[in-house]
């Protein structure tokens, strides 16, 4: 049996992608228990570290932290799966943009912001390695074909919506604020 091209940067592309499905099941299912007791710092707001005081927040509600590993989990599948494994990565790259942000601003162990910019860097890979697809994708997601209509039908069509904008955040306001 010889292995073609095509072939390699499938296994390549299979290899990487189960890396970071094998982390984003276990940092997903790691928090069952990663924050317990994080919110029992007896200190000051202005006494803790940027770590400590993110790790208060995320163990002060424990479903927040189980919603965020369940995310991570669904990311996680998602890419496992060939036929929505470019969904995944942009899914999952939401979850490690925010991971990547909270590691540096909150000054996280450097070791785990390391962590987080390499599964992004292997989804960046993942989605370069499909990026006739991403780019078809995007064509697609772009394609307006808006078909040619009169100039006074087109203004009447913005005063409406304009006019439902108005409404609508009225209605927003009244929900919102005076509810």
């Amino acid at each position: 049996m010889k292995l073609d091209r095509k072939d390699k940067i499938e296994i390549f592309e299979n290899a990487i992608s189960w890396i970071v499905v094998f982390a984003m099941f276990f940092y997903g299912g790691g928090k069952i228990v990663q924050f317990d007791g994080a919110s029992e710092i007896h200190k000051t707001v202005s006494e803790m570290t940027g770590m400590e005081l993110m790790w208060a927040f995320y163990g002060y509600s424990k479903s927040y932290a189980l919603t965020l590993g369940l995310f991570e989990i669904i990311g996680g599948t998602l890419i496992l799966i060939k036929r929505t494994r470019i969904i995944g990565c942009l899914f999952t790259s939401t979850i490690l943009v925010n991971v990547i942000l909270q590691d540096i601003y909150f000054e996280v162990h450097l070791g785990a912001l390391k962590a987080a910019i390499l599964y992004q860097v292997l989804i960046l890979m993942i989605l370069w390695l499909n990026k006739d697809k991403v780019i078809q994708s995007i064509k697609a997601l772009m394609n307006f074909n808006t078909p040619q209509q009169p100039k006074n039908k087109f203004i009447i069509k913005l005063v409406i919506a304009f006019i439902c904008f108005v409404l609508l955040r009225i209605t927003e306001y009244y929900i919102t604020i005076k509810l």
